[in-house]
């Protein structure tokens, strides 16, 4: 009998360990693909990301630079980081026609380094601007084989135009133009925004991935485009696409209306100052405005683009207070005369 027991215990005694190797194995396998998960998802920068990647749950905020310019002026650098604040929780894309391709896992992170004001938001991302891939399966590819951007009048404008519309397409998400400082959320998912009582702005507007209204800007984009008119591939197909999409209620007071299925936004809500008094941003206003009805603000950049007017520390002008309360981190840089472009001849990302 005794030897019956002691046999049961060594057997026992060998269950066990089996049961505790495999209990191991087990917790290893979840350990790894969990790591490996971690790795792929919440430290974005171990793995080489893709704007597929960044974007794919449909909640990014995307803003472009179409010229090859490698140094962003401080109000691009200002709408960037002022997106990055008020919306700390979705992915902020800038993408740069000037980047190189992605090469390497820590492409973020080096990029992040030669745009030391945006470095502190880790929800900012940095993709080159390739518009042959952006383009992909939407109707302006076609076009964009075709077109020769040197003869174009106004290319930086209408290669914009047609990237926020591929971009919107493709991935769903907020719009923002590089002159918009961002003051609250938009609570609106699916919106547009009118620039004066009878025109709709692309500057900034929020659509799902694959809408009907999108696609239709694409195909008129390409069916009726007129490059050497400024405008006409931005605002004015905006305007005309939403004519054929509705008949628009007046707006009342500071109120938003309805385009079907989809807000159409107050003139308040992003054009408090109209493009006519743009100069208005760069006075010094006896009371600050509160702009209690708008979401940002459009600084009108186009207007200013023989850099007439710019920001001046300590003029107390209304750019600069704006520049202050919410951009912070690009304010303090130009305060300390913190240089915001990479070094001459330094290499942007440094190869692996």
């Amino acid at each position: 009998m005794a030897i019956v027991i002691k046999y049961l215990k060594e057997l026992m005694f060998f269950v066990l360990l089996a049961i505790l190797g495999l209990l191991t194995r087990l917790h290893f396998m979840h350990t790894k693909y969990s790591i490996g998960y971690m790795k792929n998802t919440e430290d974005k920068t171990l793995k080489m990301l893709t704007p597929d990647d960044v974007l794919s749950e449909g909640n990014g905020v995307i803003l472009f630079e179409i010229s090859e310019r490698m140094n962003p002026p401080p109000l691009v650098l200002c709408s960037i980081e002022s997106a990055a604040r008020v919306y700390p929780e979705r992915p902020v894309a800038f993408f740069m026609k000037g980047l190189p391709d992605i090469d390497s896992t820590d492409y973020q992170t080096q990029t992040r380094r030669k745009f030391p004001t945006l470095s502190p938001y880790k929800n900012i991302y940095f993709f080159p601007l390739r518009m042959d891939e952006l383009y992909k399966d939407t109707p302006l590819l076609d076009w964009y084989k075709k077109i020769n951007p040197k003869k174009e009048k106004y290319w930086i404008n209408v290669g914009a135009d047609g990237s926020r519309l591929a971009s919107i397409w493709k991935y769903g998400g907020l719009y923002l133009d590089a002159d918009v400082i961002s003051m609250r959320p938009v609570p609106h998912e699916n919106f547009l925004a009118a620039e004066t009582l009878s025109y709709c702005s692309n500057s900034v507007f929020g659509l799902n991935r694959h809408r009907s209204f999108t696609w239709k800007c694409m195909e008129d984009f390409v069916k009726n485009y007129k490059g050497e008119v400024w405008g006409y591939q931005g605002p004015s197909l905006f305007t005309r696409v939403m004519k054929q999409w509705c008949v628009l209620p007046p707006f009342k007071n500071t109120e938003d209306v309805t385009c079907g299925n989809i807000s159409y936004l107050n003139p308040e809500r992003f054009y408090p100052i109209p493009w006519g008094a743009w100069k208005r941003y760069y006075d010094v206003w006896e009371e600050l405005p509160s702009f209690n009805n708008s979401y940002s603000l459009h600084v009108w950049n186009y207007m200013n683009r023989n850099n007439e007017k710019t920001m001046v520390v300590g003029s107390n002008t209304l750019i600069e207070n704006l520049f202050q309360r919410y951009c912070p981190t690009t304010y303090a840089s130009l305060i300390n005369n913190v240089t915001f472009h990479r070094k001459p001849h330094s290499p942007l990302i440094s190869r692996v």
